[in-house]
């Protein structure tokens, strides 16, 4: 299933960019949802919630997104997809410092989604909230 998302800015406390991702997050789309993500942050965005509720998978690609969404978001570039596992391997480094920003939020993962973040640790790097509402309220 192709992944589909949508951008809107809503006013929390701050202004919040929120991207709402539906389907599949993998290999065909990963590199693309990044790119989605750079104009955000070009044009003033600095808080980012990914809603997940429609998200029904995510590999590790995926999850590459992910870091790469964070990095960017922080005004770093994120790593060279092209070399996978050091991708891999510097999202695990940063995940074990154990280090949670507040710069990208999710919310609404679906219980396959979050099962694969728990198992790879990534969880730990994004607080995440039940549903966009509760989102919206840390912010």
């Amino acid at each position: 299933m192709a992944m589909q998302t949508t951008v809107e800015r809503v006013e929390a406390r701050v202004p919040v960019t929120v991207m709402t991702l539906s389907g599949e997050l993998d290999a065909s789309n990963y590199l693309r949802l990044v790119d989605d993500v750079r104009p955000v942050y070009a044009g003033g965005a600095r808080d980012l919630l990914l809603d997940l509720t429609d998200l029904s998978f995510i590999s590790s690609s995926g999850l590459v997104s992910l870091y790469s969404i964070l990095k960017v978001m922080q005004g770093e570039e994120p790593p060279d997809p092209e070399y996978g596992w050091s991708a891999l391997h510097s999202m695990e480094r940063d995940a074990e410092d154990g280090k949670t920003q507040e710069v990208v939020r999710l919310c609404g993962m679906q219980p396959a989604v979050a099962e694969v973040l728990r198992r790879t640790g990534i969880d730990a790097m994004f607080p995440s909230y039940p549903d966009r509402e509760a989102a919206l309220a840390a912010f």
